[in-house]
């Protein structure tokens, strides 16, 4: 609940910053000199980016969720057994260690969505998290592709 609270204050804070960029990118058009259209015109569409990217990751995150609580639901969430440092965070051995364990079963049920949720898992507990989020991207897809109903809930 506390990640959540966090994204929707980083969210509100960063849409705030997006509006008071677009104000100032308006008063530069207006202007009416070259450059001021040209900058203004930047920070136009540099917020507009900006909201895309927030909307794409408020997506991604609401789809992480829907498929936790489905393997949560079938009692199907990942178990790991690591050796964690006084800041909580794994040490890198137990975390690869956990990664091996996943990813075999990754390979031996590549269509499973189930199975790349707990790779993806593995991969941010040994703290790879290009490959946590892409391996998460593929259990999304295959969730809506073979599993409809991960989705849903």
């Amino acid at each position: 609940m506390r990640s959540k609270i966090g994204a929707l204050v980083m969210t509100a804070l960063t849409v705030l910053y997006i509006v008071l960029l677009g104000d100032k990118g308006i008063v530069m058009i207006a202007s009416g000199h070259l450059a001021g259209v040209i900058m203004g015109s930047v920070l136009l569409v540099l917020p507009a980016v900006g909201l895309v990217g927030i909307v794409a990751e408020l997506i991604f995150g609401l789809r992480l969720e829907r498929l936790a609580k489905t393997l949560i639901a079938r009692g199907e969430y990942p178990e790991f057994d690591l050796t964690l440092r006084p800041s909580g965070r794994a040490t890198r051995e137990s975390a690869d260690a956990e990664f091996v364990r996943f990813s075999a079963a990754t390979q031996a049920s590549p269509e499973s969505w189930s199975a790349w949720y707990s790779l993806g898992m593995a991969y941010d507990a040994a703290g790879d998290r290009r490959r946590a989020r892409a391996a998460m991207r593929q259990a999304i897809k295959l969730a809506r592709a073979n599993d409809a109903s991960a989705l849903q809930r």
